[in-house]
């Protein structure tokens, strides 16, 4: 499986815990760069921010259009009538997510160390990959998206992560990722006994101000040294 091209920040020398954040379908992994100036997790070690690029791949509900993507999506996704992901494309994006994590290690920086972190289809991948990741993970963030392939999670799932604290974020008037795709996802988690800290604002599906400074928050307590 090819390696996934990527972005890297670092907030100082040195960094000594690392986050891999995942953009949504379409975009790239320029999407995300301005966050690393916005959060602020002084106090936080110095972290490296990896933003990978997803594959290019026809997406259905954009007539088959080849575009960047972690998995197709089909109009029965978008409209939360359907759990049916494309299977392969989510477990391939996994792996490379998780080749990612492994990368980092190589580098010095423990997967106890490292933050899986996404919006929408990355936020999907994000919860994906960390959930399965088979060494203890520092954090996830899966922001305004949803739980791929909930129902084997509980035979998949890793014991090295039931403890792994969970950012979850949502727009309520959001028209892409439904707001109700986020909380039964959170319901699905919170019933298989996950950390969940929910978060919900008046937005549809992007990204707010408040909700930058509440990922900071959490981030420095998850990464704090």
């Amino acid at each position: 499986m090819s390696k996934l091209e990527t972005i890297e920040l670092e907030t100082g020398k040195n960094p000594a815990a690392a986050i891999i954040w995942m953009h949504g379908l379409g975009a790239d992994g320029n999407d995300f760069v301005p966050i690393v100036r916005q959060l602020d997790v002084k106090g936080a070690p110095a972290i490296r921010f990896v933003f990978p690029h997803a594959p290019m791949r026809p997406v259905t509900i954009n007539n088959g259009f080849v575009m960047r993507a972690w998995y197709d999506v089909s109009f029965g996704d978008l409209e939360g009538k359907s759990r049916k992901a494309d299977e392969q494309g989510v477990r391939d994006s996994e792996a490379q997510i998780g080749a990612l994590v492994e990368r980092e290690a190589k580098r010095g920086i423990a997967a106890a160390r490292v933050v899986l972190a996404g919006f929408s289809q990355g936020g999907a991948i994000a919860l994906q990959a960390g959930l399965r990741y088979p060494e203890k993970l520092a954090g996830i963030t899966a922001l305004s998206t949803y739980l791929p392939l909930a129902a084997v999670l509980r035979q998949e799932a890793s014991p090295a992560n039931k403890k792994t604290p969970i950012f979850m974020a949502h727009g309520i008037f959001d028209p892409v990722v439904p707001y109700v795709m986020g909380t039964t996802s959170r319901a699905t988690l919170s019933g298989l006994g996950y950390e969940v800290e929910w978060h919900e604002y008046p937005m549809q599906h992007s990204v707010c101000a408040e909700e930058v400074q509440d990922i900071a928050n959490w981030l420095r307590s998850v990464l704090k040294a």
